[in-house]
């Protein structure tokens, strides 16, 4: 009898520890990480921009903006797995990640508005049409959301293709699923957000170039905020800094224009036509501030999956029509997970060995009175 009570006592604590550290890394440790986060105050005065810490500093001229901030919520590179190239333990897990941190965060911050600058799929560029379909219908499971709450999605290079892989049948499959033209504004309590298709930026006369370039003419004044997937020109990552920058080997690595950044050429078009007060971009996976010319800040915001970086964020950004403030939100590590299940498993591992010496000590001791007995008959 007491060997019975000791095995189900051995086996309700492997299933409390089982249990528990499941339940801990799947579902609650995006509470305690995203309740850390606030949404940042809008400065009504000239400063710059601190994405690291709890609050951001202001952005814009100067006066009085007694406007009520638009909440917006901006990620970036969500990268779900297609049919092709993606593993189904990977993209379970990939796939679950960024589910329970985007619910978390809508649970938790209540944006009013969220951005997602492209990559949103990583095989859009080449899925046939019922792979495409079935991408689309996990992106909206897990991205799904409140009436209250606005997704706009921005286009990719992975969505349809880079610049000499993209075509009118892809950009209007995607612009069809996620109701979004190449080029356009999204106003939002008076604060203006320009959507550039940035891959179609190239400069080189092609019928979807042209197409996108004509309408930011026609749009082309003063607005608050550009967004796109591309990131402006610049060298390298090499100014980069914060936790979320690129890995301190990768920084100095050139950049290529039109694969990496958009062309010298078309970055000063774009700062030309639009003089925006801010500039979000993705593409990277990786964090970065970086001001042009002097006067134009562009904030290039990481990845949102663990598949690409161990420790993913996201942009909290309140603006109002003339001041914005930004900060950063991180998602729980990678490693943070993968450690506590270790150590659970280590304490798995621990206590069946303990039962296992102890079950075998009783043994011995059982078997020695058994002996002493048989001796004394």
């Amino acid at each position: 009898m007491p060997r019975f009570g000791a095995t189900w006592t051995v086996t309700l604590l492997l299933v409390v520890v089982l249990g528990g550290t499941f339940l801990f890394c799947e579902y609650l440790i995006y509470f305690p990480t995203i309740f850390q986060c606030s949404w940042p105050v809008v400065s009504h005065g000239r400063g710059g921009n601190d994405v690291d810490g709890p609050r951001g500093g202001g952005g814009g001229g100067g006066g009085g903006d007694a406007s009520e901030p638009v909440r917006a919520m901006v990620l970036s590179d969500t990268h779900l797995l297609g049919a092709v190239g993606g593993h189904w333990f990977d993209k379970l897990r990939r796939e679950w990640q960024m589910e329970r941190a985007f619910q978390t965060a809508l649970w938790l911050l209540k944006p009013e508005i969220v951005f997602i600058l492209g990559d949103i799929f990583d095989e859009g560029k080449w899925s046939s049409q019922k792979h495409w379909e079935d991408d689309v219908r996990r992106f909206h499971r897990m991205f799904r959301h409140s009436p209250d709450t606005e997704l706009v999605v921005l286009v990719g290079n992975h969505d349809i293709g880079f610049h000499y892989e993209m075509d009118w049948f892809k950009l209007q499959r995607f612009e069809k699923v996620f109701n979004a033209s190449s080029t356009r504004i999204v106003t939002k309590k008076g604060v203006n957000f320009l959507l550039v298709n940035s891959v179609a930026l190239h400069g080189d006369g092609c019928p979807i170039c042209q197409s996108v370039e004509k309408e930011l003419l026609r749009l082309s004044k003063d607005l608050n905020c550009s967004l796109q997937h591309y990131p402006l020109y610049r060298v390298s990552d090499a100014s980069c800094t914060g936790q979320d920058a690129a890995p301190a080997e990768e920084r100095h690595l050139l950049f290529r224009e039109k694969y990496d950044v958009l062309s010298k050429e078309a970055s000063q078009r774009l700062l030309q036509w639009f003089r925006p007060r801010l500039i979000l971009s993705g593409h990277t996976h990786s964090g970065c501030e970086v001001l042009h010319e002097n006067k134009y800040v562009e904030i290039s915001v990481p990845s949102f999956s663990w598949r690409n970086r161990n420790n993913p964020s996201f942009i909290l950004a309140s603006v109002t029509s003339q001041h914005h403030s930004l900060s950063k939100c991180f998602l729980p590590e990678e490693s943070t997970v993968i450690g506590v299940y270790c150590s659970a498993g280590a304490c798995l591992l621990l206590l069946l060995l303990l039962h296992c010496l102890c079950l075998k000590g009783l043994l011995q001791c059982l078997s020695l009175c058994l002996l002493g007995k048989h001796k004394s008959l």
